[in-house]
Formats: C-alpha cells, sequence, structure tokens
C-alpha cells in the first residue's frame, strides 16, 4: 500500500512487524574471519563458546549461512508491547535547516530502556531461560543495554548481574535506580569484585573504567558462576541479528510512502544499531539491486574506525575473550570520560568491520560539543531529546542536508534514533554552561594501544 500524503509519523500494524531476522552474513561476498580461541590461536568453534554463551545465542553467532532466521512467538508477543516503532519524517529540522533533501529517522526510544538495546535484550534472556539457565551476566556504558536487560530479566525471573563503567555509572546515578527497579544488581566497573577488576585498578587506581573493563568483569563472573551465562548488548554477530528488525521496519515503511534512501546514517560504538539499520539496505547493496550511501558516525574521542587497526584483538581489556579481527584501538585503550557512554569502545563489530574494510560503508568522527550542538538544534524542531550517542548521527545526518542545500540535490536521508537522553542532563548541563570540552587521542596515544595488540604467528 502506497501512501499519497507523508505522514509526520508512520506506524507498521502488528500484522507488518518482521516475522524473522536478517542474518546479513549470509550475503556478504566475504565472511568476517573466524574468531579465535586465544590459547591456541586455533578459530573457535560453537561448542566452545558454550561456558560463556547460552548454546541459541553461540549457534546463531557462528550461523553464517542462514539468511533469515524466525522470531519466536513468544518473543514477537513481547516486541508488541513497544513496537513496532515509528518511522519519522523530519519536517521541521528540514525547514529550519532550509534544505532540500527529504530526512527520516527511526525512533527506537519508546521503551524504558529509552533505547534499540531491548530488541536483543529480550531474545537473550528468552533463550537463556529457554536452556535452564538460571542467572545472567553483562556490562553497560551509558546504562541503556543495562536497563534494557534488567527489563528483560524481570520479565523471564532471571537474577542479573550488569557491571557498568564507571564514569557513565557516575555520570548517571538514575541508571542504577532503574536497573534495581527491574532487580538488576548493578557494579561500578572496575569494581574489587573480581580478579579482573582488582588488576585493572591495581595498575590504575583512577580509571574511569571501559567498556572493555566491565566485559572482562562481566565474562568472570559468568565463567564462574554455576548455571550463570554472559550477554552481550553489542559487537556480537548475534546482537547485528536481532537488531535487524530495525531495518526489516525501516525498509517497509519506507516502501509504504514510495521512498528509499540515497544516505543511511547510524552512530557506531560495537554496531548494534548501526548494524540494524543498515540490514536491508546493506543488503541491496550487497546483492547489486540498489547502491546507498552508508555512513558510521563515531566519537572522535573513541574512533576505531576513521583511526583504528584491521587487526585480531581480544573484545575486553582482562584478555579473557576470544580474539575478534576488527577495527580496534587496543583492548587496552581507555576512552576518555566524554557523554557518549554507548560509544567507548575499543573495537567495532566484525560484521561492521569487515564491511567497511572492503569499501561497503564509510566513517567519520566527530567531537561531542558537535554532537550537542546538532542534539540541541534537533530538539528545538523535533521535540525529541536525543542520546548521546543518537545524536552522533543528527550530526551526520544535518551535515548531509546542508550540502544538499548547498548543491540543490533533494537527496532522501535515513539515520537512526537509537533513544531518548533524560538520564543524560549533565551532559546536556555541561554542554549548556560551556564546561564541555573535547578530547581527542594523539597519534602517540593510540600507537601505544596498538603496540599491545596480541602477536599471533603466522597472522600478525
Amino acid at each position: 500500500m502506497k501512501m499519497k500524503k507523508i505522514p509526520h509519523r508512520l506506524y507498521l500494524t502488528e500484522e507488518q512487524m518482521p516475522k524473522q531476522w536478517y542474518n546479513l552474513r549470509a550475503d556478504m561476498r566475504e565472511l568476517p574471519d573466524p574468531m579465535l580461541n586465544p590459547a591456541t590461536f586455533q578459530p573457535v568453534s560453537e561448542e566452545e563458546l558454550y561456558p560463556i554463551f547460552c548454546k541459541q545465542l553461540a549457534h546463531q553467532e557462528m550461523d553464517c549461512t542462514t539468511r533469515y532466521i524466525d522470531i519466536p512467538e513468544e518473543i514477537q508477543d513481547f516486541y508488541k508491547m513497544y513496537r513496532p516503532s515509528p518511522l519519522i519524517r523530519a519536517f521541521n529540522l528540514e525547514k529550519a535547516l532550509g534544505t532540500p533533501a527529504k530526512i527520516y529517522y527511526k525512533f527506537e526510544g519508546n521503551n524504558t530502556s529509552g533505547s534499540h538495546k531491548l530488541n536483543s535484550a529480550i531474545a537473550q534472556a528468552y533463550y537463556a531461560k529457554e536452556q535452564g539457565l538460571t542467572s545472567l551476566t553483562t556490562e553497560t556504558g551509558a546504562g541503556q543495554w543495562g536497563t534494557a536487560l534488567a527489563e528483560a530479566c524481570s520479565y523471564y525471573n532471571l537474577p542479573l548481574t550488569v557491571y557498568m563503567v564507571k564514569c557513565s555509572y557516575e555520570q548517571k546515578p538514575f541508571r542504577k535506580a532503574i536497573i534495581e527497579t527491574f532487580d538488576g544488581h548493578i557494579v561500578a566497573s572496575p569494581s574489587n569484585t573480581t580478579n579482573t577488576g582488582r588488576a585493572i585498578l591495581e595498575k590504575d587506581p583512577n580509571t574511569t573504567g571501559s567498556l572493555g573493563c566491565a566485559i572482562s568483569e562481566a565474562v568472570e563472573k559468568a565463567v564462574t558462576t554455576e548455571g550463570c551465562r554472559y550477554v552481550l548488548g553489542s559487537v556480537l554477530n548475534q546482537v547485528l541479528l536481532h537488531q535487524s528488525i530495525i531495518g526489516l521496519e525501516s525498509k517497509t515503511a519506507m516502501e509504504m510512502l514510495d521512498e528509499y534512501p540515497d544516505i543511511v546514517i547510524g552512530c557506531a560504538g560495537g554496531g548494534s544499531n548501526l548494524g540494524g539499520l543498515i540490514a536491508p539496505f546493506m543488503q541491496d547493496k550487497l546483492t547489486g539491486k540498489a547502491s546507498p550511501r552508508i555512513i558510521a558516525v563515531e566519537p572522535a574521542s573513541c574512533p576505531s574506525l576513521t583511526r583504528g587497526r584491521y587487526a585480531y584483538d581480544f573484545c575486553d581489556t582482562g584478555r579473557v575473550t576470544p580474539l575478534a579481527r576488527m577495527y580496534t584501538l587496543g583492548c587496552g585503550f581507555i576512552p576518555s570520560a566524554n557523554h557518549a557512554g554507548g560509544l567507548r569502545y575499543h573495537g567495532m563489530s566484525p560484521i561492521l568491520s569487515k564491511l567497511y574494510h572492503d569499501g561497503y560503508m564509510e566513517a567519520v568522527s566527530v567531537e561531542q560539543t558537535k554532537v550537542f550542538e546538532a542534539a540541541t538544534l534537533f530538539a528545538k524542531q523535533e521535540t525529541i531529546l536525543p542520546a548521546p550517542e543518537s545524536s552522533h548521527a543528527i550530526r551526520a545526518a544535518i551535515d548531509e542536508a546542508l550540502k544538499c542545500k548547498e548543491t540543490g540535490e533533494a537527496k532522501t536521508i535515513l539515520f537512526g534514533l537509537t533513544g531518548t537522553g533524560y538520564f543524560d542532563m549533565n551532559a546536556y548541563s555541561s554542554f549548556l554552561n560551556g564546561t564541555m570540552t573535547d578530547t581527542i587521542p594523539t597519534d602517540e596515544e593510540l600507537e601505544k594501544a596498538f603496540g599491545e595488540l596480541p602477536k599471533i604467528p603466522g597472522i600478525q
């Protein structure tokens, strides 16, 4: 059904929601390199992941050939509590910019976590419960993932321990309150509750932490606790699979409007939102059906794609996880305590890293003061206070729309608004009172981190 008049907001019906997730790897001409066992440097088998992940998620992690995977009916029913999410035409922003570009955004903030993270959290909790596991552990940066997983675990009565990056834990005290509302236990990371945390604190007692640190602690907790497994909110293949619902809904809605994006833009930390949003459009690009520009936007303070190395690296600071080949700043790299906590990760999804390396998408990095300039303009025009992470995509979308103003091209732009910024008022206050600064790592700092990349005989 095509619509003659484009509405401000377009919601699909429940019947139009995707019944399957899309596995992008099935259409990639070259697959990402396999994860390696850190002890043997041999490719990891599915069975070797069982002590860390529940079995069905380990299978999804390793499945490179099944194009579409059925969404269990129980998960579909849960999705219907907050999905489908709206595709919104940014008419007011277009007018304020004076651009001929048509700007659309997919808004994922209509749930208590305030983000897209619940799409994968409920799937991972479902499979853990189905297997009979008795508890889960995870990490969280800005808190969206920890909140989403607390919601999902509460739904299935699964005890949850969340290791939250220390600087974000201190910047966002109300995230702790909401996670505890859903019965989650939250710990500032690095902590003295794990061997890994104690070792990191001994090396640097004043560290602000990182997602890599928090992952190490969560994995240690999982493998030393009976009936417990670790779940992750980004980076992994399984997470991008679950998040494909964002892009699938977006594409269906745009087809109803007789639209197709010339440019697709997403913020990039570990890759969950970006990978989910671009999935069906990247499929078109890989299969030759269309050729949209796809742009990843990352913080200048943590520029894994734009300044990182494409190499095998640990996914965590404690060096206990399998090695993944990805764009990385080095697992020991500790980003500055910027306000986009969900983007403070040293690496990037292996799927997205491979697509970027092979030239299927672009990447840009932006300073946080410019990000918040875009965020405040967007809020005034569209009435949604965006999360700092999402605002990276807004910044790039505005920049592309202004280029269209110069050239007179009426391009169609789609970006992902991953969530709301209502827990980020310290960040907005910092920007508004002029105390926000931009911290960009020097080449020397990056080279030091690159020097600690693992040495793998015959590979790197």
